[in-house]
């Protein structure tokens, strides 16, 4: 199965992304064939590499505007007066994109005709096909059963992640209890179904095919000897915390301990990767500020329009092993938002200006830090950098939370493409979870993947306040 970083990408995503590919070429040569075959031979219609070509151009196009459309988001996929909308709104946009590229390159045109008789058949086909696709998902695939041994928080948090994630295929069947004294309570959805002392007969019972450690207390309630059997008879044991890694890209605070995270893969930091990593921040922000320069000038004259001066904003912030940087950002908010102390920004925030909430939205407030990356306080993916003020409160309140300092806050990363805009301490706390997992799992595809998802994010507006 295909990983980026720790994260396991689901076969049934990657299933759907082929099938997509697949059936647009298939609709593409119908079209062409329709169009262009007049009685000779079939592979004379076609125009070898030249048409390979053109075809992949299609293909690329047509599979970023799903993507960027949240096609391949399996809620999406059970809303299905959603979903014939986002269909028409991605082949909408690839059409117009592509239209550019053919107004741009016209050689690499297949004709009106040819796409007059493609875009209904592809749009047909990959309506279709999701919902094939979800009428036959249950009959097909039987989902993993899942036992929960244990009643811990990390148990629960990992069930509901696995009720929220349909396209994961697992099925949690219960949850044994530490002393069997609560059976047939329910916790999340089901309940305890046994106990942690027959964790063999329920496993066999049940037809179990994964096991998962969630212990309150571990001292003493381990079944060592029947996790042994199960785990010889070939069902898989595992920890919790280590399950929701893979599944959330999440690393659980929830009763984690030091020795998890001493003991577990990762963490790795090279030389090479290291030094590819800082070439690569120099390189393209260098490159987007060259690209910027107009969209800057646009923002900085609105702002000064609105508001005046100062354009920029300064702020003292923590950054790679707790020393203190300014980091620069286009003021979005009115010149006095601090003069009572800092403070996190709320949903309808009214310290924050009218141009202010325009290019929060579009993270385009965020474009000056380029030049902090250009001097090596950030990178361009990484934890994003906290006020000393809110760094000293989160470490008194928050485990490991230290920890995100050991790489270069950056721009952009996991915590920003997953998660909502952190502005209360739990909110820090799970935006931590994700930072670690990050970290752990460093590595230069899944920094290409975060930047790739920040387009969506920076597209749809999501997560700013």
């Amino acid at each position: 199965m295909l990983k980026i970083g720790g994260q396991r990408v689901p076969q049934k995503t990657l299933l759907l992304v082929l099938a997509d590919s697949v059936l647009i070429v298939f609709g593409l040569l119908v079209a062409t064939t329709l169009r262009q075959y007049h009685g000779t031979s079939f592979w004379d219609t076609f125009d070898g590499l030249r048409t390979f070509g053109r075809f992949l151009l299609i293909v690329v196009v047509c599979e970023l505007s799903l993507y960027y459309s949240d096609l391949y988001d399996f809620q999406i996929l059970k809303q299905h007066s959603e979903l014939f909308v986002r269909l028409l709104r991605a082949f909408g946009t690839s059409c117009a994109v592509l239209a550019l590229f053919y107004y741009i390159q016209p050689e690499l045109n297949l004709g009106r005709g040819i796409a007059a008789l493609s875009a209904p058949m592809i749009l047909s086909f990959a309506l279709g096909w999701r919902l094939l696709l979800d009428r036959a998902d249950a009959v097909l695939h039987r989902p993993e059963r899942v036992l929960i041994v244990g009643t811990g928080p990390a148990g629960i948090s990992l069930t509901r992640e696995i009720l929220s994630r349909p396209e994961l295929n697992l099925k949690v069947v219960g949850f044994l209890d530490e002393k069997g004294e609560n059976i047939g309570k329910s916790l999340v959805n089901p309940g305890i179904i046994g106990a942690v002392g027959d964790v063999f007969a329920i496993a066999e019972g049940q037809k179990v095919d994964r096991i998962v450690l969630s212990l309150a207390e571990r001292r003493g309630c381990t079944p060592s000897q029947q996790l042994l059997h199960l785990k010889f008879a070939g069902i898989p044991v595992e920890d919790a915390h280590t399950c929701y890694e893979r599944i959330s890209g999440r690393i659980l605070l929830e009763r984690l301990s030091p020795s998890w995270l001493i003991l577990s893969e990762g963490f790795r930091k090279s030389g090479f990767l290291l030094a590819a990593k800082r070439t690569l921040d120099i390189v393209v922000s260098l490159i987007g500020l060259l690209l910027a320069l107009p969209v800057m000038a646009g923002v900085a004259l609105a702002i000064w329009l609105e508001t005046g001066r100062p354009i920029l904003f300064r702020q003292t912030r923590v950054g790679l092993m707790g020393r203190h940087f300014q980091v620069l950002k286009f003021r979005s908010m009115r010149q006095d938002a601090e003069a009572n102390g800092p403070s996190w920004a709320t949903e309808g925030d009214k310290r924050i200006t009218r141009v202010g909430s325009f290019i929060r939205k579009c993270r385009l407030d965020e474009i000056p830090q380029l030049f902090n990356v250009l001097r090596g306080d950030m990178s361009l993916v990484g934890p994003r950098p906290e006020q000393p003020h809110f760094v000293a409160m989160l470490q008194q309140s928050i485990p490991f939370y230290d920890q995100r300092h050991t790489v270069r806050p950056g721009i952009t990363g996991w915590a920003q493409i997953k998660y909502q805009y952190g502005a209360s301490l739990e909110e820090s706390k799970v935006k931590l979870e994700l930072d670690l997992f990050y970290i752990k799992h460093l590595s230069a595809l899944l920094d290409l993947a975060i930047i790739f998802e920040t387009v969506k994010v920076m597209l749809l507006g999501r997560g700013a306040k």
